[in-house]
This record gives C-alpha cells, sequence and structure tokens, in this order.
C-alpha cells in the first residue's frame, strides 16, 4: 500500500482527528469548536492511504522561524507498526519552513523511542522551564472567558 504526507488543510479528516484528539490521555474532552481554532493556526500534516483515507496526524506550533512544538501526533491504531509514525517524522524534519529552528520542543508519555530517532532528547536543563497547567482544561476553559 502507498501512504502519503499532507500539509493541506482542506486535506485533513476533522472528524477522524477530533475523534482521537478528544479521546486521547492529552486532550479528552476537547471541545470540536477549540480543536478547529487550534488546527487553523498550525502547520499540520496527515498521512493519508491510496483511497485519502487519513490514517495519521500532528500539528507543529510554530513561528517558522526560530521555535517550533510537536502536539497531537496519532497513528490510528488499526495502522499502527507500518513506518507512519517515521515517514510522518521525516517529513516534518525535512518541511521548509521548518529549517534551522532554534528548538523543537514536544512532551510525550509513551514514545520516546520514536522521537530519538530524529534526534529529540530529553531537556538537559528542565530548571529552566516553566509551564501553566489546568487540570481539566476543557471544564476550566471559563476562567479565561
Amino acid at each position: 500500500m502507498e501512504y502519503r504526507v499532507s500539509t493541506e488543510q482542506s486535506e485533513m479528516d476533522f472528524e477522524v482527528i477530533h475523534d482521537f484528539i478528544s479521546n486521547s490521555y492529552w486532550a479528552q474532552g476537547m471541545p470540536p469548536e477549540l480543536l478547529r481554532k487550534a488546527l487553523s493556526n498550525n502547520l499540520c500534516f496527515g498521512v493519508f492511504d491510496e483511497n485519502n483515507q487519513q490514517l495519521a496526524f500532528t500539528r507543529m506550533i510554530t513561528d517558522k522561524a526560530t521555535f517550533g512544538y510537536l502536539a497531537d501526533v496519532f497513528v490510528l491504531e488499526s495502522h499502527r507498526g507500518l513506518g507512519l509514525s517515521k515517514l510522518m517524522m521525516t517529513s516534518i524534519m525535512e518541511h521548509p519552513d521548518l529549517q534551522g529552528l532554534r528548538r523543537i520542543m514536544l512532551a510525550t508519555r509513551d514514545a520516546h523511542g520514536l522521537y530519538a530517532q530524529f534526534g529529540f532528547n530529553a531537556v538537559d536543563t528542565p530548571e529552566t522551564l516553566m509551564q501553566i497547567r489546568l487540570e481539566n482544561p476543557y471544564v476550566e476553559l471559563s476562567i479565561f472567558s
């Protein structure tokens, strides 16, 4: 089977993306309108089969000059083990808009081995990083309204 990677927003299957992400450990319960806004403001990558069915997705949150944050990476469970995550990561790392970034970051609970193959490593000075983290962000969204 042949696979292809696209960054065209018009090709992304929002239903597939929302179904996976809103049920993920990192974004459970994300409202569709919030995800639509996130996708429209990011460089998105989708992996598609020869029938144009979306099988994998990620987005790079970036200024395309100095910084990128890799987020919402997934491969549909029924298509894992076929090299799709490596295909997608190769496309990301070779993308012209992402060359020369000073820093690319991500957070993962269970895919360290994949990302290490592409040059990612543990933060050498984690004490310099800070965050604001809501425990239940899609319930607590109203605090920013």
